[in-house]
């Protein structure tokens, strides 16, 4: 058995079965799941991993020092790419995360530091029975939300926040009966 959202389509099962809730410590990684979680905003989770590979073409692999560097033309080129969401503010979101990202990492020495340290370093493992049991929030996801919002991340809510926790580890929401609760 897994969790039920993971059964509505191949990418989302694969994703389910082999990232969702992996624990991820590298300052590349988590930027990509902050740009991904970001461009989800208001949609299927399903129609942002559809469209994955295009954002690792556009953003350089989520080199994050790279994106931080792109001029306005580099992202007028990434809005008019059919392979991502072409959403001005979102595609300029991930540049001006990507910035952010470079001070916390110049004032704490890694991103990973940073946004682990809202957890104690330690990953919350949860109880679910089932689905519906899930947060879209906590007042983990909260915190975060407000002290990243105040460093100047964008598209970074509460639940933007908290869909990144599930991501990269942070906290296990697969519920008891899946496989990779354990």
């Amino acid at each position: 058995m897994r969790c039920q959202w993971a059964e509505r389509s191949d990418a989302e099962r694969v994703y389910h079965d082999t990232e969702w809730g992996v624990p991820v410590h590298d300052d590349r990684g988590l930027f990509e799941w902050l740009a991904l979680r970001g461009s989800q905003a208001g949609l299927a989770w399903r129609t942002v991993l559809a469209k994955r590979t295009s954002y690792h073409l556009a953003f350089h692999g989520f080199d994050i020092a790279r994106i931080a560097a792109m001029t306005d033309a580099e992202l007028a080129a990434v809005l008019r790419d059919r392979g991502v969401i072409r959403h001005r503010l979102k595609i300029e979101s991930i540049r001006g995360n990507a910035r952010a990202s470079l001070r916390v990492i110049d004032e704490v020495g890694s991103l990973s530091t940073y946004l682990w340290s809202f957890i104690g370093d330690a990953p919350q493992k949860n109880a679910w029975q089932h689905d519906a049991q899930v947060p879209m929030r906590s007042p983990t996801s909260d915190r975060m939300s407000a002290a990243m919002r105040k460093r100047g991340f964008r598209f970074a809510g509460t639940a933007i926040c908290y869909a990144v926790m599930q991501s990269v580890g942070m906290v296990n929401d697969h519920v008891v009966g899946c496989h990779r609760y354990r």
